[in-house]
């Protein structure tokens, strides 16, 4: 484990992927550029390739999810690894083993790479410590979302997709909206972007889900949504997270649909050819109204079809290829 980066090799290659927050800017474009070619693999007849046969990669995924678990499947079947999913809710951990125990069994069935989503911030890093701790540096962690902390390959597709459309980062505005205080992949995003160069990162949000701090990580806090979209090239519509929410953050659905809720209106105020973005899933008629959802500006499918590639290009980085 690299000190300076524990994400890092000694050679300064990608070890681990467990956040952005860190990551040099080369690697990051280095990701992008790896990702490039995998994106056309799509329309290929044959979409596999052999850069990670003989690997196995295990999904722990602690936490439901869908849209992420399954890209990351199709990610390694088509780099030709052995994929195994574990469904944890219904195994020994559940039982009270430990999460080091669950790794330290998986490595033993000569694990190649873990592909974690957990509840808990900072339980991929723990891993990784774990790893190189017990002498495994051969084995990689991926973090597929923990907690409110990272979720660093949703980051990337995004800065991916965003580069697809913009073609270069340096003069854009770009608007986050929503919920950003639960949000594991705002605080992904505004390390991106800021890495990137963005010169102009906007938050939009109510100041009960805003992070306390949050203009520290370099974004201009808005309020008012109209303010907020006024002459924006990108808008990233998030999540509300009425699972994370503890107490009454907001009135109701309705309410914050009224106030932060994307519509065909509230984009005009944006430039004509703006972009809209969403992790997904989307609660349509709560941050975004199906008519933006389902519109010319919306590149919300592609993020996914673009998701695909941008974990297949972490993957075999992972793997040395």
């Amino acid at each position: 484990m690299n000190h300076t980066n524990p994400q890092l090799n000694k050679h300064g290659e990608l070890q681990h992927l467990i956040t952005i927050e860190g990551l040099p800017r080369d690697v990051i474009v280095r990701i992008l550029d790896t990702a490039a070619p995998f994106t056309a693999l799509a329309h290929e007849e044959e979409k596999k390739l052999p850069l990670l046969r003989g690997k196995s990669v295990f999904n722990l995924f602690f936490e439901n999810s869908t849209r992420t678990r399954t890209t990351f499947e199709i990610a390694a079947k088509r780099l030709s690894a052995d994929v195994i999913n574990l469904n944890i809710n219904t195994s020994s951990t559940a039982k009270g083993e430990t999460l080091l125990d669950t790794v330290d069994n998986l490595a033993a069935m000569q694990a190649d790479m873990f592909v974690v989503r957990h509840a808990a911030s900072g339980a991929p890093y723990l891993m990784a410590q774990h790893l190189a701790a017990t002498g495994r540096n051969h084995i990689s962690v991926v973090n597929a979302g923990d907690g409110r902390h990272a979720h660093p390959t949703q980051g990337l597709l995004d800065m991916y997709t965003i580069r697809h459309y913009k073609k270069d980062f340096s003069n854009l505005t770009v608007a986050i909206v929503g919920d950003i205080l639960h949000s594991r992949v705002a605080r992904s995003q505004i390390h991106a972007l800021t890495t990137l160069g963005v010169p102009e990162i906007r938050v939009i949000a109510p100041k009960t889900l805003l992070p306390t701090g949050v203009e520290r990580m370099g974004v201009r806090v808005c309020n008012d949504m109209r303010e907020g979209l006024k002459g924006v090239d990108v808008v990233m519509a998030l999540r509300l997270q009425s699972e994370r929410m503890l107490g009454a953050l907001l009135p109701s659905p309705q309410e914050f649909f009224k106030s932060y809720g994307l519509t065909a209106e509230k984009l005009a105020l944006a430039k004509p050819d703006a972009i809209v973005m969403h992790p997904g899933p989307m609660n349509r008629g709560v941050e975004i109204d199906s008519a933006v959802a389902d519109g010319g500006q919306a590149v919300i499918l592609p993020q996914v079809t673009f998701g695909i590639a941008v974990r297949m290009a972490v993957m075999s980085m992972l793997a040395g290829n």
